[in-house]
């Protein structure tokens, strides 16, 4: 079934995961993307920096977490991609082993003034691992296609 505009409320929450996180695919992530070395060199890491293990690229840990709201909504949702992020940060990080999983609540739905076809979600979105530690908190917008056109909602 199709998630349009219509279908999300104020304060809905959704959950999606799991995601296991390897050191593996967080050198690769880091070597392409943010080659700082506590995302690649897990000795390095261990021993000099202040996570005391191979870190997570937290642009990484946000790919993991798209992956697991992709899988989990949008796949099946008329969304329209985000208009952007106003709240972003990782207050602990993301290490090997770590199970992530996401929870998205709706903070905000209003239609757009300047095409009303569509609608804007605010969302409070919380990346977890399995001891419910939080590895990121994001504040997306996201934009979706409306069901139906205002003179008949």
């Amino acid at each position: 079934m199709t998630v349009y505009f219509e279908d999300l409320d104020e304060g809905d929450v959704m959950e999606f995961g799991t995601y296991e996180v390897t050191a593996a695919e967080i050198v690769e992530f880091a070597e392409r993307y943010d080659p700082q070395w506590f995302h690649t060199d897990p000795e390095r890491a261990r021993q000099q920096s202040h996570f005391g293990a191979l870190a997570a690229s937290g642009w990484h840990t946000c790919a993991m977490a798209m992956r697991l709201v992709v899988d989990g909504h949008y796949r099946d949702a008329a969304g329209l991609g985000a208009a952007g992020i106003e709240h972003l940060r990782w207050p602990n990080p993301t290490v090997p082993g770590d199970e992530l999983s996401v929870r998205v609540a709706v903070l905000e739905t209003r239609r757009s003034e300047s095409d009303p076809s569509r609608g804007l979600v605010t969302l409070d979105q919380t990346v977890s691992n399995q001891d419910d530690e939080v590895k990121a908190e994001m504040r997306p917008t996201v934009l979706y296609q409306c069901r139906s056109a205002p003179e008949d909602a």
